[in-house]
């Protein structure tokens, strides 16, 4: 069985990396999506909301591609947590040249730690490629429309988040 790992805060899950859930699941059997507790970041959602978001929003793409998704809360390291979860690959997502330079250093890091683990890059479609939960969120603090970057139920969720 081949199990990927896409890592990350979620905070909260955007259509962006809904892109590259759905186009991670024609690589693997079983796809963890690793929701990072990173409390440098001070996330707006608690952990459990973020999961929940993620399991609410994974389980028709699970249903129509017969891909296993799962959340698993994660705190050790990226490596660690792909060996825990019996992950072969980890799935990044990229944007911008500012992702590859970064991602770039952590995949020699992590190649450094476990070289049986690879990592793959997907591109985010063109049309999310601006998509960042950062921005999604300082949009809905300021009143804006977040329609165009979230699905209904994250954006009803992020509102009632904000007190809106």
């Amino acid at each position: 069985m081949r199990v990927g790992l896409y890592p990350g805060t979620f905070d909260p899950v955007t259509l962006g990396h809904m892109d590259i859930i759905r186009r991670a699941t024609a690589l693997v059997d079983r796809l963890v999506i690793g929701v990072a507790i990173n409390r440098d970041k001070g996330p707006l959602f608690p952990l459990e909301d973020r999961v929940a978001m993620i399991e609410t929003e994974c389980a028709a793409l699970s249903e129509q591609t017969g891909v296993e998704i799962v959340a698993h809360p994660f705190e050790n390291l990226l490596i660690d947590c792909a060996k825990d979860v019996g992950a072969g690959v980890i799935i990044r997502g990229l944007r911008a040249v500012a992702d590859f330079e970064y991602e770039f250093q952590m995949v020699g890091m992590n190649r450094a730690l476990n070289d049986d683990i690879e990592t793959v890059f997907l591109m985010a479609e063109a049309k999310h490629q601006a998509i960042a939960s950062k921005l999604v969120k300082e949009i809905a603090r300021l009143g804006g429309d977040v329609s165009k970057f979230v699905t209904p139920a994250v954006k009803e969720a992020l509102l009632a988040r904000l007190d809106r």
